[in-house]
């Protein structure tokens, strides 16, 4: 009897774990990735929660330039979908979110927490020493 229970104990903990682990938006591939605490922490470091923040081309609650914007319709039309994001999404949490993760699905597939952080901060050829402050800052948010 306690061996059954102990099979259970594993059954159930794996199916809530990865329940939660692979809920959320799709990721690469077809697969699902939860970015959302990721998104979360990060929107917090950038705008501290404000849609409608600014500073120079960045924009919105996740500082969105106008160069990932072109980037995401570069992608989307490589993917032949017709759908488009125009600037002023920058400042929708959600639409910003769907361009993160589309980002994270094209240059990020493996969906690795410490690439996405810092390439969010430094490009997609980011530098370790040069992201650090900011990896810590979204880091502790997510702990």
């Amino acid at each position: 009897m306690e061996n059954l229970l102990r099979k259970v104990f594993v059954i159930v903990f794996i199916w809530v774990t990865g329940s939660y682990a692979f809920a959320g938006v799709n990721g690469a591939r077809g697969s699902k990735f939860n970015w959302n605490p990721v998104m979360d922490a990060i929107i917090e470091v950038e705008s501290e929660g404000n849609p409608k923040a600014v500073s120079g081309n960045s924009c919105g609650a996740m500082q969105i330039t106008p160069i990932l914007v072109k980037e995401c319709n570069d992608i989307l039309k490589k993917q032949k979908s017709k759908k488009r994001f125009k600037l002023s999404d920058r400042f929708n949490v959600a639409k910003s979110k769907e361009m993160f993760v589309l980002i994270q699905s094209h240059h990020n597939p493996q969906n690795n927490v410490e690439k996405a952080i810092r390439s969010w901060n430094g490009g997609p050829k980011y530098s370790v020493r040069g992201t650090q402050r900011y990896y810590n800052k979204v880091m502790k948010l997510l702990r």
